[in-house]
């Protein structure tokens, strides 16, 4: 289990790009996409690859894949192969699923991996997912969710995925608009919600939706932290410093860079351990594990 006192912090928002076995889900143009968006060639790790990055780096990690494949044709790495490497890793991996929910057995499949291999939350991803948070056919699988008492997580702001290519690869950036996400906190008020990046161009939205829901945080994966905006600062070091998480979006952004922008940030004392690992460990019940 995380030994939450050993960890120097806990990222709640990595990915695994590819499976062991070498297949890649993400469609070869949106894959350049990110890669120009990011900077570079970004690596690609599978999910043994994220386990021993983080042990090295003495940090937990939350831990998924993205399934969009009634969208993209592409078979998503299975979130059971996430699930059996990060429960061959407790001591730095918290598996999360991805179920989309354009699948006709999305409520079946999401309540399967809880049941059968003890995933710990939902990433959903509304952009390459092409649905809003609040469409009421999406209702069952958060059902499933809220009685499991675990945390869903939704991409909300702009998506690294599709900039520059014609047309934005098709992706609608409206889906990713966190007030659809605050339909959901209000009808599943007992499921913890994570809005995840900072919400450009909403980020106001997702700052008013924390401050009213206390069960919805914000991670703060996707972006330096150079580029913050003042009032998520200011925020997170006043009223809502006990909602925002610590999040890189490795391999996106790699926690060391994440880290050392956050250092020169004019963040207190207390929020920082706060944000890099404290209101992750009662986000995901952690110190109730061990």
């Amino acid at each position: 289990m995380i030994d939450v006192e050993r960890v120097r912090a806990i990222d709640v928002h990595t990915h695994v790009e590819v499976a062991l076995d070498g297949h890649d889900p993400m469609p070869p143009e949106l894959r350049e996409a990110a890669d120009r968006y990011f900077r570079g060639n970004v690596d690609r790790p599978n999910a043994e690859d994220v386990a021993a990055y983080y042990r090295e780096r003495e940090m937990a990690c939350v831990v998924f894949t993205v399934d969009f494949e009634t969208r993209s044709g592409r078979p998503p790495v299975a979130n059971e192969e996430v699930a059996r490497v990060a429960a061959a890793n407790p001591d730095v991996m918290i598996p999360f699923a991805s179920v989309d929910p354009g699948r006709p057995d999305a409520a079946e499949r999401a309540q399967r991996l809880i049941d059968e291999h003890a995933v710990r939350g939902f990433k959903f991803h509304p952009n390459i997912q092409a649905f809003f948070p609040n469409d009421r056919s999406a209702y069952p699988i958060y059902e499933v969710i809220a009685a499991a008492g675990l945390p869903a997580l939704f991409h909300t702001g702009h998506s690294g995925i599709g900039s520059g290519v014609p047309g934005g690869g098709g992706l609608r950036l409206k889906y990713s608009n966190p007030i659809y996400v605050d339909d959901v906190a209000a009808d599943f008020p007992n499921m913890p919600i994570v809005l995840a990046h900072p919400s450009f161009p909403w980020q106001d939205e997702a700052l008013s939706i924390a401050m009213h829901k206390p069960e919805v945080f914000i991670d703060l994966s996707g972006w330096s932290p150079k580029y913050f905006p003042p009032q998520l600062i200011q925020y997170t070091n006043t009223l809502l410093k006990h909602q925002i998480l610590f999040g890189s979006d490795y391999p996106m952004i790699t926690p060391d860079r994440w880290l050392r922008d956050f250092e020169q940030l004019d963040i207190d004392d207390e929020v920082r351990t706060l944000v890099l690992k404290e209101n992750a460990a009662r986000l995901l019940n952690l110190r109730n594990d061990s």
